[in-house]
């Protein structure tokens, strides 16, 4: 197992997951699949065939919980509590041979690197990433807003936030904008309430999608002054909306 790090001081395992390309070549793999938003309606060919044939699978629970049905393989769960635990496990398995599979929401390549890093920290194998449908193509195409036209920020990942917060004030107004926030410290109302702050109009149009294509999905829109209003909330009773929120800010 890798050594421990410290997201403040680093290294950040999403720096990792991103230092060098992929080997095509590599021989069995393991597979960061890319699960979608949700709706198994969402989930690839590729990536569901990589899950099933998998002995043994990864994941956060809530996650993992979305593909049990599709596979046989066996299931760690883990919390951010036994994280690293979990993955040591995982890696024993591959290492003795076990085909493995580490399961993310929507696709990694947005806002899952930092979990792609640390399993590739822990394990004694090369990683390949199968990408998912993310909710942000999902919010991207209700909301209207090309992502050639758009500035794409995940808030939703461990450590500081700051560079990644005045990337967004710095593209407001100017493109589209495509937000993760993190649950519950950096929710819509906050990243609102700090565009505001930075000189941001107050009658962009502001949206927030929850739990895209699910059965209970729901859609606010507003302002970006009316979103601010909710800014300043303390867990999940501090904010109206859901730890699988995506806000958009059209640039109006």
């Amino acid at each position: 197992m890798a050594d421990d790090y410290d997201l403040d001081s680093g290294p950040d395992p999403a720096t990792l997951a991103a230092a060098a390309p992929e080997d095509p070549d590599a021989a069995r793999p393991v597979y960061a699949v890319g699960i979608g938003p949700g709706n198994l309606d969402y989930l690839t060919p590729r990536g569901e065939r990589a899950i099933r044939e998998a002995d043994v699978v990864v994941g956060f629970e809530t996650v993992v919980e979305f593909v049990a049905d599709r596979t046989d393989a066996d299931l760690l769960t883990c919390g951010y509590r036994d994280e690293s635990e979990t993955l040591a496990t995982f890696a024993e398995r591959v290492a003795s041979g076990e085909r493995g599979a580490a399961v993310l929401m929507g696709d990694p390549n947005h806002s899952g690197y930092q979990f792609v890093g640390k399993v590739q920290r822990t394990v004694d194998a090369p990683v390949r990433v199968v990408p998912g449908i993310s909710s942000l193509q999902v919010a991207a195409s209700r909301a209207r807003t090309p992502m050639e036209d758009t500035t794409f920020v995940t808030l939703h990942k461990s450590g500081d936030l700051s560079a990644d917060r005045e990337r967004l004030r710095r593209a407001v107004g100017e493109r589209h904008l495509l937000v993760l926030p993190r649950p519950y410290d950096v929710m819509p109302g906050d990243a609102a309430a700090d565009l505001l702050e930075s000189g941001a109009a107050p009658d962009l149009t502001a949206i927030v999608y929850e739990r895209l294509t699910h059965d209970d999905e729901a859609r606010t829109a507003t302002t970006l002054a009316g979103l601010a209003d909710h800014a300043g909330g303390d867990g999940a009773d501090g904010t109206p909306f859901s730890d699988l929120s995506v806000l958009v800010v059209r640039r109006d």
